[in-house]
């Protein structure tokens, strides 16, 4: 039976990333391969095993909010707001005259405020355990705050809320949106994720589960994405934001168009709290649910955007994956891991990487997987687009998105024809 659901298509795209604070300088950072890698400035790292990380550079709040409201923001909600910000003015949609009930905003994190958690509770120590908490201290901590921030700005009525799972919070919260549009419960929808995790129970938490790189005498190679040597991922921040339009809605006011939206599989691995199955089960059905929905044929798929961490299970738990899906077509696909150059944005980097297949498709050049240096006979061999962008055509890419507790996403981006 011929789908009747409403076409979904991305009108606007915005990020602040550690490699780029706008969509052109992202862009164009990942195509010539640079590392968002450097010594962390955030706090005092000297004592952590890991004492580097992929942060956001050149920011200053005070170019995007006043004092008094920055104080009130977690940096990852001043991350989700300049990023959403972005998205829309590059929609050019018109506020006024949108019915603000069919628009709405489903943003991600994956820990939200942990640094205002993080100093509240210093604060509390320090202070001999007298409760002398900020009034903003939970509203500036929890998950949906971002998601609620953004629909107040725009006056957004309509499905408002956050997703959370882990390291695929982001991709949930754009198939989410993709959903409510083709539902018809929205025709506008802001959609994405943002996350500020470099701070010291950040990094020490993630170094206490040895899954942090360590390589602190290398850390512009340190994300080895599917690398022999790889010892972990690289800790990143920022945050993505995409706008998603029903067609027929961007289509009557004219709307640039950047790819569509065809299909969305999630899935759960059912099997460890943080490892993935390790023959890539969820993955490898996370894929094919997706380009089932959209109605795509494996052999039409020409690029796949990695979750691709650089730790030492997920890298061959995934290609695994994509061999037992396409089987020979799997050497056909230009496969990438763009988090060797952005790091690991936890819950935003599934919005980030949307950004990336998305700009994959309408371009026709698939970025490369930088800081391979020595092939893991473990790794099945395909082609990982090392070292430089490949130009190709690209009609149809996914982007994987996998978090800690089985969380597997797969969004199915497609050229836009009319």
């Amino acid at each position: 039976m011929k789908n009747t659901l409403p076409r979904v298509v991305i009108t606007g795209l915005g990020c602040i990333t550690p490699i780029g604070n706008d969509v052109d300088a992202y862009w164009n950072a990942l195509l010539k391969g640079t590392s968002g890698a450097g010594l962390i400035t955030r706090f005092d790292a000297s004592q952590h095993k890991t004492k580097f990380a992929c942060e956001v550079k050149g920011y200053n709040p005070e170019n995007f909010f006043d004092r008094k409201e920055a104080r009130k923001l977690d940096l990852y909600t001043q991350f989700g707001l300049v990023a959403a910000t972005q998205a829309m003015e590059d929609s050019g949609l018109n506020t006024e005259t949108l019915d603000k009930f069919k628009a709405g905003v489903i943003w991600a994190s994956g820990i939200g405020g942990i640094t205002t958690f993080e100093d509240e509770c210093n604060s509390f120590v320090k202070g001999n355990y007298i409760p002398r908490f900020s009034p903003f201290f939970i509203p500036k901590m929890i998950a949906d705050m971002c998601a609620g921030q953004i629909s107040i700005k725009y006056g957004f009525c309509g499905p408002n809320f956050a997703t959370v799972s882990a390291c695929a919070s982001s991709s949930h919260a754009i198939s989410d949106a993709f959903n409510m549009i083709r539902l018809g419960k929205a025709d506008v929808m802001i959609t994405g994720g943002s996350e500020a995790s470099v701070c010291a129970a950040g990094v020490g938490g993630f170094n206490s589960m040895q899954a942090l790189s360590t390589r602190n005498d290398d850390f512009l190679t340190a994300s080895r994405p599917f690398d022999k040597d790889r010892d972990g991922f690289v800790i990143g921040e920022g945050g993505a934001g995409l706008v998603l339009e029903n067609y027929e809605h961007a289509k009557a006011r004219g709307a640039k168009i950047y790819a569509e939206i065809v299909g969305c599989g999630l899935t759960a691995d059912a099997h460890h709290i943080t490892a993935p199955h390790p023959d890539g089960l969820g993955a490898m059905m996370a894929m094919k649910y997706a380009l089932e929905e959209g109605g795509v044929n494996l052999s039409e798929v020409d690029h796949i955007n990695t979750h691709g961490t650089s730790t030492p299970i997920g890298d061959i738990a995934e290609p695994k994956a994509i061999v037992s899906l396409f089987g020979d077509h799997a050497k056909n696909i230009s496969i990438n891991s763009t988090k060797s150059m952005t790091g690991h944005l936890l819950g935003a980097a599934g919005a980030v990487e949307a950004i990336a297949t998305v700009l994959a498709v309408k371009n026709d050049i698939v970025p490369p997987t930088i800081n391979h240096f020595t092939d893991d006979p473990n790794v099945p061999d395909l082609d990982y687009t090392f070292g430089t962008a490949k130009h190709r055509t690209v009609n149809v890419a996914l982007s994987n998105t996998f978090g800690f507790g089985g969380h597997n996403a797969c969004m199915a981006i497609k050229k836009y024809n009319e």
